[in-house]
């Protein structure tokens, strides 16, 4: 995984649908990886979605699994929470 200088292994797709007050904020596969030589992650979670102006660009997104950070899921709520703040 070149933007955390480890060496990673793809290990699956995981579907996620966020509901947030009855509303869908995020929907879509997380790709799950197996890191290796990673000093504090032994997962990390990768994904995309539209971006931009009429969403005519793409976002990619990398979430360490770090505490909080424990699965797919948890992974896509970090990510929104820290977009949310900016």
């Amino acid at each position: 995984m070149q933007l955390h200088n480890c060496g990673a292994t793809w290990r699956e797709s995981a579907p996620v649908h966020e509901v947030f007050r009855g509303e869908t904020v995020w929907k879509g596969d997380v790709e799950v990886f197996d890191l290796h030589d990673h000093p504090k992650a032994k997962r990390a979670y990768g994904w995309s979605h539209p971006d931009g102006p009429d969403n005519k660009t793409e976002r990619f997104v990398a979430v360490l699994e770090i505490p909080p950070v424990v699965s797919p899921v948890t992974a896509v709520r970090a990510a929104i929470r820290a977009s949310s703040k900016k």
